[in-house]
């Protein structure tokens, strides 16, 4: 097989954080007496990282350390676990995994909360390694990141495919020259993940390995 490791995206590719980041994300706000938008307004935060998403839902830059603080707070009492893993994903992912491929995490989550979300739900299985950002903001960038899992894991850019849901998941893997998919069942659509340059566009989990065939064509 000409591509031998998969780098996957969490939030938004293999389960759905909708309920568990915004309303942390409101909580946040709420609590340093920010505006709060309702739940359907605040979906652009599904994806970048907290540390750029706070300043541009209108916090005062000096305030971000104790938003983040308190995001972290509601997530991590359950609302990390209010986040339902898309149908046909498990088998995909099996279906990958059993064909040779290596999978690994690439999230801009935290890895200390990616790790027991994909344990939670039974993800954690088909993955070789599971990296994210550190809470301190390291690898935030997805494309610091992917340069870090290239580093750690030996993964070989030129026999790697990124799959994610959000332009950030597209440039970061352009950045490296590293194929990629976009998925369109998360956040990102269509639009976005064209203009950001996707390799081809996956519309449901059952067709990724039809797409990472083609690549591989």
């Amino acid at each position: 097989m000409s591509h031998t490791h998969l780098l996957v995206d969490l939030d938004g590719t293999l389960t759905d954080p909708k309920p568990g980041i915004v309303s942390s994300f409101q909580y946040a706000l709420r609590e340093l007496g920010c505006p709060v938008p309702p739940m359907d307004e605040l979906l652009w935060v599904i994806g970048p990282p907290l540390r750029v998403s706070f300043p541009e839902a209108g916090v005062p830059a000096k305030k971000v350390d104790a938003a983040l603080e308190a995001y972290r707070l509601h997530y991590r009492a359950g609302a990390m676990f209010d986040a339902p893993v898309y149908a046909g994903i498990p088998e995909a992912l099996s279906g990958l995994r059993g064909s040779g491929m290596t999978l690994i995490v690439a999230t801009s989550k935290p890895h200390v909360m990616a790790r027991p979300i994909l344990e939670h739900f039974g993800l954690d299985v088909h993955f070789h390694a599971i990296h994210g950002a550190e809470l301190d903001g390291r690898n935030d960038d997805k494309g610091d990141l992917l340069a870090h899992i290239m580093a750690e894991e030996g993964v070989d850019p030129a026999r790697a495919i990124m799959i994610g849901d959000r332009k950030f998941d597209i440039l970061a893997a352009r950045r490296h020259g590293i194929a990629n998919i976009g998925v369109l069942w998360g956040y990102g659509g269509a639009t976005e993940l064209n203009e950001a340059g996707a390799d081809r566009l996956c519309e449901s989990p059952d067709r990724l390995a039809h797409w990472i065939g083609d690549l591989a064509r």
